[in-house]
């Protein structure tokens, strides 16, 4: 949905832009959303919220190097997302272009390594990196 908002404005259609990305916020949202109740729920009912990386060694390093960089930058998400929303709604064009350079390939960049996180955790062999 990202990639498809990015395309559309650089295509000159605003509003098919504007309902991409107002999609893409509630999406996010209610995934978010989602995955707190979740690990809330995990935590509540097995006394953890999260599930260990079994690798070892650089695949170690690797995966933990992604899960810091993704959390960390999970974090601005929604204040850049916010932002640009309320700059898209003031017509503030020219603030609106200058934070989406940042908060675009930000927002890419967790909603890609969130994937990859989840498949390595749930979905690779246990053995990984052993």
């Amino acid at each position: 949905m990202l990639v498809a908002g990015l395309m559309l404005i650089r295509r000159g259609r605003v509003k098919a832009h504007a309902c991409t990305m107002i999609s893409t916020f509630v999406v996010s949202s209610a995934f978010l959303a989602c995955y707190l109740v979740y690990h809330q729920a995990l935590w509540h009912y097995t006394g953890s919220g999260s599930r260990a990386f079994p690798g070892t060694g650089a695949v170690r390093a690797a995966y933990l190097t992604m899960l810091i960089s993704h959390i960390v930058l999970a974090f601005f998400v929604p204040v850049f997302a916010i932002s640009m929303i309320y700059l898209a709604w003031r017509k503030r064009w020219r603030r609106h272009r200058k934070l989406g350079k940042i908060a675009f390939p930000v927002w890419l960049y967790v909603s890609v390594t969130g994937v990859i996180i989840y498949v390595v955790l749930y979905h690779l062999p246990i053995g990984l990196g052993n």
